[in-house]
C-alpha cells in the first residue's frame, strides 16, 4: 500500500495542537466544544487545516487499488472531513447566533475555500469513477435500507452537482460554485448589519396603546443608552411585532412599517444586486446540469420532485383560502371603519392593529392578558415535558457544560431509563450579535462511529423572545410559544435520531419534510389538557383560567385564510426567482408580478421582501420555501390521528418517534409518513383545522391565530 505523505502544514498544525482547541478532540462534557479557548484567531487555521485533511482522506480512497464496494468507497467517504466538521458545526452556528465583525470578515475569507474544497470533491473523476462503479454494481451487495440511500443520495451529490461535466463545463461550474458561496454569505450578512442600525427613538407622547411590557423594555434600552426620559425601540422581531400590535399612532406603524419592510432595498447594505446575481448564478449551474431552471434541478431530491407538483400545492391552496381571505379583509374593513367612525382602507401597517381589536372584540381575546400565564420558565416546564409525556425525555440542566454566552443554558437530556440521549443548548433572548428569527442548529450530528459507538447529538434552539426586564421576568405571547414549540420538535428529531450514518441522520431529510416533527409541535398550543399542565401566572402561581383557555382555542382559526396566503406569498415568491430563464432586469417589477395572485395589499413603493428573505437567498430553501406548506398538510394530517386516539397516546407517540423522529433521512419520507399513518396524506385536515372546509360560501372568517 502506497504510503500517504502529510503536507508540512498539517505536520505543523499537529504538532501544534495544544495552540488551537480544533486540533484534537475535545476534552469536555460529552466533547462539547470548549468555547472559553475559541479565539477568533483559531478559525481560519483549523479550517485549513481540516481541508487538508479532508483531502489527504479523500486521496487515500481514491488510492485505494482495492475493488470498489460499499464500506471501502461509500462509508469511506461519508467519514471523511471529521476534523474539518468538527470546526464548520461550531463556527456556523455562532456565526448566526453569537457573530462579531471580525467572525464575518473570516466567513467571507474561508467561503471561497470551503467551496472550492466541496467542488473539487465532486468533480475528482477518480472518486467519482469509483462511486459509479458502486452504484452500477449496487444489486450485487447485500445493503440494508439505510445503506442504500446512502448509496443513492451519495451518487445523486455527485451526479446532480456535476460530476459528469467535462472540460470548460467544469472549470465554469467551479467557478460559479465559488462565486455563488460567496453571494450567499455576503447576502446573510447585510441582513444582520442592517437590522442592528436601527434605532427609534420616541417620546413619552409617542407610546399610546403600546402595553407596559413593550414601553418598559424600550425604557430600559434608552437607559443603556444613557438617555432616561426617552424610549428606544428597534426592529428586533418582538418588539417590532408587539408595536404593530398594539400602538394607536397610525404614522409611527407606517414608519416602522416602511423602515422594517425597506431593509436591505438601498445603501451600504442593499442586496439587491447580490440577491439577482444569486438567482442568476443558480440558474446557470442548473442550465451546465442539464436542467431548465434552478427549481427543476433543485426539486430533484424532494418529496415534490417537481416544480409542476409545487405550483399544483400553492394554487390548490390559493384558490381554498383566497375567497376567504377577501372575506377576512372585508369584515376588517368593515369593523376599523366603525371603530374610527370614518371609512377605513387597510394598509399593510394597519393589519396587525386592527386584526388584534377585532380578535378581542370577537372572543375578548387580547395576548397581553396571557403572557402573565406564558412566563418563560413556565414555558421551558411546559415544552420539554410535552417530550416527557409523549417520549418520556428528561431535561436535566447541567453546568458543567459550557456555554457560548450567558444567556444560554444547556441540558443533559436522557430516556426514561436514564439513558444518554444528547445535549440541547437554550438561546432565547435577542442581543446585537445574534441575526432576527429562530431557528435550530447543532454542534453536532448523531451517527455511529467506525468502533460500533453512538455518538450522540448537540443541538441548539435559538430565539428572540421578549428579554426580562426590571423584576419582571420574560412572559411571552402565545406566537412566541408556538415558535419555541416549533424549533423544539427540530431539536426532538435531531436529539432522538438513530442512524448509522450522519449525512441521514436527524434533520438531514428531504426539506419539504423537515418541517413536519416542527410543524406538528404546534397543534399543542391549542390543546387545553398541555396548556393546564405549566400555564401558571408568575406572580401568584394560579393556574390560567379556564376563560382564556376557551378563548384561545376558540380564536385559533381567527386570520387562518389570510395567514395562510401570506405564506403562500413568500412560496410564489421563492418558485419565481427559482423558475427564471433569463437574467432579473428589474427585481421591483419582478417581484410584484411573482405576488399578484395572491397579493392582499397593493404593492407600496420601497417596500420588498425579496432583499431580506434570508429563507431563499442564505438560509437554504432556494426552491423551498412552499415546503412549510406541504409539511403543514403533513403535519394537520398526522395530528388528525393524535386527535382520534389521544394527543398523549404513547402507542402513537411510540409510532411517531420509531417511524418519523428516529430515523430521520434513512428511508424515503413518502415511505416513512405512510408507515405511521396507515394512509396517503391529504389536505382534508388542515382545512378543517383553519375552518376552511365549514365555510358553505366566502362569507366572514371564523377569526384565526395570527
Amino acid at each position: 500500500m502506497r504510503k500517504l505523505l502529510l503536507p508540512l502544514f498539517i505536520l505543523f498544525a499537529i504538532m501544534s495542537k495544544a495552540e488551537n482547541p480544533f486540533f484534537a478532540e475535545f476534552a469536555t462534557e460529552h466533547g462539547t466544544p470548549p468555547f472559553s479557548q475559541i479565539d477568533n484567531s483559531d478559525w481560519e487555521a483549523a479550517i485549513d487545516r481540516g481541508i487538508e485533511l479532508a483531502r489527504a482522506e479523500i486521496r487515500a480512497i481514491v488510492v485505494n487499488r482495492a475493488m470498489p464496494d460499499f464500506d471501502n468507497t461509500i462509508v469511506a467517504l461519508e467519514r471523511t472531513g471529521a476534523d474539518l466538521n468538527r470546526v464548520l458545526n461550531v463556527f456556523y452556528p455562532l456565526l448566526s447566533a453569537d457573530s462579531d465583525d471580525e467572525m464575518m470578515r473570516i466567513a467571507m475569507g474561508v467561503s471561497q475555500k470551503l467551496s472550492d474544497y466541496s467542488t473539487s470533491i465532486v468533480l475528482d473523476e477518480g472518486l467519482w469513477q469509483r462511486v459509479k462503479q458502486v452504484y452500477d454494481n449496487r444489486d450485487k451487495f447485500d445493503l440494508t435500507p439505510e445503506q442504500q440511500t446512502l448509496l443513492q443520495r451519495t451518487y445523486d451529490s455527485f451526479a446532480l452537482q456535476g460530476a459528469n461535466l467535462e472540460g470548460e463545463a467544469r472549470e465554469q461550474y467551479r467557478k460559479l460554485s465559488a462565486e455563488l458561496s460567496e453571494l450567499i454569505t455576503k447576502f446573510g450578512q447585510n441582513v444582520l448589519k442592517e437590522m442592528g442600525t436601527y434605532e427609534i427613538w420616541l417620546t413619552a407622547d409617542d407610546l399610546a396603546g403600546l402595553p407596559e411590557s413593550s414601553i418598559a423594555a424600550a425604557a430600559e434600552g434608552a437607559r443603556a443608552k444613557g438617555r432616561d426620559g426617552e424610549y428606544l425601540f428597534t426592529l428586533d422581531q418582538p418588539v417590532y411585532m408587539a408595536f404593530m400590535k398594539y400602538s394607536s399612532r397610525p404614522d409611527l406603524r407606517e414608519r416602522m412599517w416602511r423602515l422594517y419592510s425597506g431593509r436591505n432595498t438601498k445603501g451600504e447594505y442593499s442586496n439587491i444586486d447580490i440577491m439577482t446575481r444569486i438567482a442568476e448564478v443558480r440558474r446557470q449551474i442548473a442550465n451546465l446540469l442539464g436542467a431548465e431552471t434552478y427549481a427543476d434541478h433543485s426539486l430533484q431530491r424532494t418529496m415534490a420532485k417537481n416544480p409542476a407538483a409545487v405550483y399544483d400545492l400553492l394554487n390548490r391552496l390559493r384558490d381554498a383560502y383566497y375567497p376567504a381571505m377577501q372575506a377576512e379583509m372585508a369584515e376588517l374593513a368593515e369593523f376599523a371603519s366603525q371603530l374610527e367612525g370614518k371609512p377605513v382602507t387597510i394598509n399593510p401597517w394597519d393589519y396587525s392593529y386592527y386584526s388584534n381589536k377585532l380578535k378581542a372584540a370577537k372572543y375578548s381575546f387580547d395576548e397581553e392578558l396571557l403572557r402573565p400565564y406564558f412566563e418563560l420558565n413556565n414555558v421551558i416546564e411546559g415544552v420539554f415535558g410535552l417530550a416527557t409525556r409523549l417520549y418520556g425525555l428528561r431535561f436535566v440542566p447541567n453546568d458543567k457544560i459550557e456555554v457560548y454566552h450567558p444567556d444560554v443554558k444547556a441540558f443533559d437530556v436522557t430516556d426514561a431509563d436514564g439513558n444518554f440521549i444528547g445535549v440541547i443548548y437554550t438561546d432565547f433572548f435577542p442581543r446585537a450579535s445574534k441575526r432576527p428569527g429562530a431557528w435550530m442548529t447543532g454542534f453536532r450530528d448523531q451517527y455511529v462511529d467506525a468502533d460500533g459507538t453512538d455518538v450522540r447529538p448537540q443541538v441548539t434552539i435559538v430565539m428572540n423572545f421578549t428579554k426580562p426586564t426590571g423584576d419582571t421576568p420574560s412572559l411571552l405571547t402565545p406566537y412566541e410559544v408556538e415558535t419555541f414549540l416549533h424549533e423544539f420538535g427540530h431539536a426532538l428529531h435531531g436529539l432522538l435520531a438513530k442512524a448509522n450514518y450522519a449525512s441521514l441522520s436527524g434533520t438531514a431529510v428531504y426539506r419539504d419534510f423537515v418541517e413536519l416533527p416542527s410543524q406538528f409541535n404546534e397543534n399543542y398550543l391549542t390543546e387545553k389538557e398541555f396548556l393546564d399542565g405549566f400555564a401558571r401566572h408568575y406572580q401568584t402561581g394560579e393556574p390560567i383560567p379556564a376563560e382564556l383557555v376557551d378563548r384561545l382555542v376558540a380564536s385559533a382559526q381567527y386570520g387562518a385564510a389570510y395567514a395562510c396566503i401570506r405564506q403562500l406569498m413568500f412560496g410564489f415568491l421563492d418558485m419565481a426567482w427559482h423558475t427564471v430563464k433569463a437574467p432579473v432586469d428589474d427585481p421591483v417589477a419582478f417581484e410584484n408580478a411573482a405576488v399578484k395572485a395572491v397579493e392582499i395589499f397593493p404593492a407600496v413603493d420601497g417596500a420588498m421582501v425579496s432583499p431580506q428573505f434570508s429563507h431563499i437567498f442564505s438560509g437554504g430553501y432556494a426552491a423551498g420555501y412552499y415546503s412549510y406548506k406541504w409539511a403543514e398538510v403533513l403535519d394537520a394530517d398526522a395530528f388528525a390521528k393524535f386527535k382520534q386516539n389521544g394527543i398523549f397516546d404513547r402507542a402513537t407517540a411510540d409510532s411517531f418517534r420509531h417511524n418519523i423522529l428516529e430515523r430521520g433521512g434513512t428511508e424515503a419520507p413518502d415511505e416513512l409518513y405512510r408507515r405511521f399513518r396507515g394512509q396517503e396524506p391529504t389536505i382534508d385536515a388542515l382545512l378543517e383545522r383553519d375552518g376552511i372546509t365549514r365555510r358553505a360560501t366566502p362569507a366572514i372568517n371564523k377569526p384565526d391565530k395570527d
